[in-house]
This record gives structure tokens, sequence and C-alpha cells, in this order.
């Protein structure tokens, strides 16, 4: 196994990527989509969009690889960043440079690798949008040329992502190394402690602009059959989909939580009570239909939801608390419906 050289101006490349605040971020709706659909296109197994950190490669957003990060070592990107141009390896088994790495001599089994460098605005290689699938196959110059226009657009995003008001925010907040405890590994959603974290600026965001803070507490329902049925590899499948489906649901100012288990908590500003249960309605529809796949087989899913708005100087454990309560009455009347709790605006 060969790893890439480091570029001579490796400093600068490293800095261009932490000026972007991308690493150790959550999830995001546009990306996902973009990976989504670039794998429905090419039908491969995996599409990543790679970060190559200083002794790591991490995903800011994966479809079809449970992991969240490799080191770097064995990183297939990190060469397609080295080298500043596309690297396409049709069968990595053949490859003196990849024959005996683990993701090939062991799962996810890579055989095929196609990777698209991924640029900042001073033209440093920051990672790749990259495709893997377990078998070998060739690119022709047309899923070439499509490759490369799906990275400019995603190189594109992350730009005007770097200079925009929710980024800004970020880095007011928290910065690199607190996020990284901020961030649920699995989901990629922000964590117990960051909704702890945020909660007062989500508040304050809502009140400045004469709007509430609602809750919105979504329990997935029967979330024990799914590991019974399909093993915890398969739970984590089903926790990672209905994060994604939540997101889709959302607005790009509203924040996910992963709260703990099969628990997840948004904070939505909103008018009134019936815009609040509006938005529920969307993510439980969006958890719902269709079902997920879980390895290959289709498992329906469903989820209860309880909502509640923040009173003018509640305490962030009161309204979860409205909101729970809310959420059990959903699980008594049946499952898979939102209940509001009454004593909101």
């Amino acid at each position: 196994m060969l790893s890439a050289p480091r570029l001579a101006d490796e400093q600068d490349r490293q800095r261009a990527l932490d000026e972007l605040e991308l690493l150790d971020t959550p999830a995001e709706h546009y990306l996902d989509m973009l990976v989504r659909l670039t794998r429905e296109l090419f039908q491969v197994e995996s599409v990543l969009i790679s970060l190559i950190d200083h002794d790591r490669q991490w995903f800011k957003a994966r479809i079809g690889l449970d992991a969240a990060q490799t080191s770097r070592d064995i990183s297939f990107c990190d060469h397609a960043v080295a080298a500043h141009s596309p690297l396409v390896v049709e069968d990595a088994r053949t490859d003196p440079r990849f024959a005996d790495n683990p993701v090939v001599t062991g799962a996810p089994f890579v055989r095929f690798y196609a990777g698209q460098p991924l640029y900042s605005r001073d033209a440093q290689p920051i990672g790749t949008l990259c495709l893997l699938h377990p078998q070998p196959r060739q690119l022709s110059q047309a899923e070439r040329t499509r490759l490369s226009d799906l990275g400019t657009l995603t190189e594109g995003y992350l730009q005007l992502r770097s200079v925009s008001q929710h980024a800004e925010k970020l880095r007011c907040d928290v910065d690199r190394e607190q996020r990284r405890a901020l961030l649920d590994p699995l989901t990629q959603l922000w964590n117990r402690a960051g909704l702890n974290q945020f909660f007062p600026r989500e508040y304050a965001s809502a009140m400045a602009m004469g709007r509430h803070l609602g809750v919105i507490f979504c329990d997935l329902d029967h979330f024990k059959q799914v590991n019974d049925q399909h093993g915890h590899a398969g739970g984590d499948q089903a926790l990672w989909q209905s994060a994604r489906r939540m997101a889709t649901a959302l607005r790009p100012d509203d924040l996910l939580v992963r709260l703990g288990g099969e628990e997840f908590v948004a904070l939505v500003s909103v008018s009134d009570a019936h815009e609040l249960q509006l938005i529920a309605e969307r993510i439980r529809h969006e958890i719902a239909s269709p079902p997920m796949l879980l390895g290959q087989v289709e498992h329906s899913m469903t989820t209860s939801i309880g909502t509640a708005i923040t009173e003018p100087g509640e305490s962030q454990d009161s309204v979860l608390h409205r909101a729970d309560q809310a959420l059990y009455q959903a699980k008594q009347q049946g499952r898979n419906r939102v209940i509001h709790h009454n004593d909101s605006v």
C-alpha cells in the first residue's frame, strides 16, 4: 500500500480547508441529496464528499458507507488531492497503490474508485466527490464529464456555504474542537450537548424576529423491532435514513438533534402552533413513506411526535418536558401521529 505524497504547500491547503469551517459539522440536506442522486446516476454502492484533514479523511456527506471517517494513510481520495486531478481506479486489486489497502482486502471491499477533486476559492484541493463500488468497472468519457460537473456543483455549494449567515453563526458559537464533542457520529446531527449549546441562541433568534421557538420531539415507533429483525447494523441504517428524511422536511435554519437512541428533537422558528404542526406533519410523512431499504429488505417506519412552543422565559427543560408529554399522548393514541401540547401559544 502506498500513501499519497504530501503537497509542498500542504500548510496552505490545510489552512484553506480549515477556513471553510466544514470539518465536524452536521449533515446538510442539499449535500445529502447530491450524493444520493450521484449514486443513482452512476449506479454505484457508495458516494462520498470526502475532506482531507491532517491525519484523516472526514465525510461531509455519505451514502452507502457507515464509517464517518478513515485514517488519511489509507485514503484513495488523498491520491486525487495530491495529484490535483481526477483519479479513476478500475480494479484496486491490480493497482500497486491500493492492492493491499485494508478497505480493498476487507470491508467494504473496494474495487472501483473514481474521485473528482474539490477546490477552495484559492484553488487549494480540499477533498473529493468520489464513487466506490465492490465490483471493477470503467467510466466512459461522458461519465467522467458528469462527475466533473457534479464536482463543480459540490464545490460551488461548499464555497457559498462558507460565507453564509449560518456558517458565520457557527463560527461565533463554537470552534472546531468543540464541534467534535457536539456531533453525533452515527447520524451526523448535533447531539444532546449540542442542543444544550444552541437552545439559547435559537430562542433568542426567534424572539428577535417576533416569532416563537417551537420544539418537535420525535420518537421512532417500534424501533426495537428494527434491531430484532435487521440487527444493529440495520438499526443504524434506520437511524441514519430517519435523520436524512427529517432534515428533508425541515428548513435550512432549523436545528435538528439526535437526543439519544431513537429520539430526535427539532427546534424551529414559527409564527404559531399551526405552523409548528405543519412542519411536524411533514416530518411524520417523510419518515413513513416510502419504506426504508435496510440492506436489501424494505422496512416500513413511522414516528410519533409531540410538539410545544416555548413560553416567554421558559427553560429548555420545561418546554422539552411538555413536548415529551405530548409525544407520550401520541404513542398512547396509536402512534404515527402528531400531538401538540395545549398549554402553548
